[in-house]
């Protein structure tokens, strides 16, 4: 363990904050690691409860990303495909988003993309059986969100991690999100 995880840890340990909300604090930026799985080469799988995002390498090794997921009540799961990638997307907030935070009605006819904008730098859009789930890999404006329940049910990455994987993952890309 790195020297600053190991105090983060004991700090927050002596605080009486649990190890998991003060790892969820803690990335150091994606990795190369052994992971195990029967899935192909270019699949994505995201491990909500970890908070991590693993795109399959092969042969035992995947890239592994820290994201931001959904928080309480908007988490998911499921398999689906990455059917429109985008760059500097345009943002509209759902309604019922705008019902929860009527500030945001402004947005309504949707938020240009850039610095500013909710979705960061890319986004793919993931797809079930041809239909828009509503559901995104984007990067983010927060980037202090990094693995925390934090999204309304987006997985959120840094936006120069969501440049990199946007840049190597094709539409029809699998993606596993447990």
């Amino acid at each position: 363990m790195h020297r600053r995880a190991f105090l983060t840890l004991a700090g927050a340990a002596a605080l009486g904050v649990g190890a998991a909300k003060a790892q969820a604090a803690y990335y150091e930026g994606a990795e190369y690691v052994y992971y195990d799985t029967w899935e192909a080469p270019g699949t994505i799988i995201i491990n909500t409860g970890e908070r991590w995002l693993y795109h399959i390498l092969g042969d035992g090794e995947a890239t592994r990303y820290g994201v931001a997921v959904g928080k309480e009540g908007f988490e998911w799961a499921g398999i689906a495909k990455v059917g429109r990638k985008v760059e500097w997307p345009k943002w509209t907030p759902p309604a019922s988003m705008i019902k929860r935070r009527p500030e945001l009605a402004e947005y309504a006819s949707g938020m240009p993309g850039g610095p500013d904008n909710p979705l960061g730098a890319r986004a793919m859009y993931l797809f079930d059986g041809g239909r828009d789930t509503l559901f995104r890999i984007h990067g983010t404006n927060e980037p202090q969100s990094i693995r925390k329940a934090a999204s309304s049910g987006c997985i959120r990455m840094l936006n120069e991690e969501v440049i990199q994987l946007y840049d190597m993952v094709p539409i029809g890309t699998k993606v596993i999100v447990l």
